[in-house]
């Protein structure tokens, strides 16, 4: 069973705060309910002690879908991960989310708007083995405690391009999975049908965003920021730019999880509900074309 959530980025931005920075929580949730989503991840607005993140969700019978965490691998060893994690990873179990949505974050550039993404962060191939031991062993740790940790391959970052990408599944045991990032893929230069067959075994969380092509040009030519390309419109909702949904699923068949749209806007040039609502529509036409069972 497939389950169709949201992230509530496009609402309110986690990265550039004046995006959405106005829009009461209580609206993002309400209308991603008459949408139709059945849960949402975590954002910056969002309660972080169970009782009252459970207080805000129940009105709109959502779930918790899972939340972002930034890691710091390269600076600390697992042990000292665990416990920089170990809040976050209790909100999760007692929400019952079974994802955590895992980034590496301790030299990456995409929350800096002043810096280009063509001085992002890249590992040296020496450093690969360490750094997936680390991961490894903080996975097994959640794994243990029902959690998994899913890798998030982002602009900015160390695990960008598709031999980023590779570099990482090759240097980790199976209990690091990959969330396969559509719009991240597309940028990062990766086609994400062919990631999704690669390593269909080890993905276990999607975010879907498009990608407008002729923004992600202009981004190149001009060699500008994540953020600077977001507010440009670089990504968009499932349906609307590049990306071909249909042949990503169908590389993803027997796929039982969580499918989540993830499209960072700003919500003043793209209003939220309306481009939620489009790209909630397309996906269900995928998945129901590819006979996917939804809910």
């Amino acid at each position: 069973m497939i389950r169709i959530g949201a992230n509530p980025i496009g609402w309110s931005n986690d990265d550039l705060l004046e995006l959405g920075g106005e829009t009461p929580l209580e609206t993002c949730l309400a209308e991603a309910a008459e949408i139709g989503f059945s849960g949402m991840e975590l954002g910056n607005k969002f309660p972080r002690e169970a009782g009252a993140l459970k207080a805000a969700l129940a009105p709109f019978n959502l779930a918790c879908i899972s939340g972002w965490y930034s890691a710091e691998l390269l600076e600390r060893d697992a042990k000292s991960e665990m416990t920089a994690l170990r809040p976050h990873l209790d909100l999760l179990k007692a929400m019952g989310s079974n994802v955590l949505v895992f980034a590496e974050t301790s030299n990456a550039i995409h929350s800096n708007r002043a810096v280009p993404l063509s001085r992002r962060p890249v590992l040296a191939a020496g450093a690969w083995k360490t750094f997936g031991a680390r991961m490894t062993e903080v996975a097994k740790m959640t794994l243990d405690e029902g959690v998994r940790l899913v890798y998030h391959h982002h602009m900015g970052t160390i695990v960008q391009s598709g031999a980023d990408i590779a570099a990482l599944m090759d240097n980790t045991g199976d209990a690091v999975h990959l969330l396969l990032d559509t719009g991240h893929a597309t940028w990062g230069g990766t086609d994400p049908a062919a990631l999704a067959r690669t390593y269909r075994n080890r993905i276990s969380h999607v975010h879907t965003k498009d990608v407008r092509d002729a923004v992600m040009r202009e981004a190149a030519r001009g060699d500008w920021s994540f953020l600077e390309s977001v507010l440009a419109g670089v990504y968009t909702v499932p349906g609307d730019g590049m990306v071909d949904f249909t042949a990503v699923f169908r590389e993803l068949a027997g796929y039982s999880g969580w499918v989540v749209i993830e499209a960072e806007q700003d919500p003043a040039k793209a209003n939220p509900k309306a481009y939620a609502t489009k790209g909630y529509r397309h996906l269900v036409e995928v998945l129901s074309a590819l006979g996917f069972p939804c809910a």
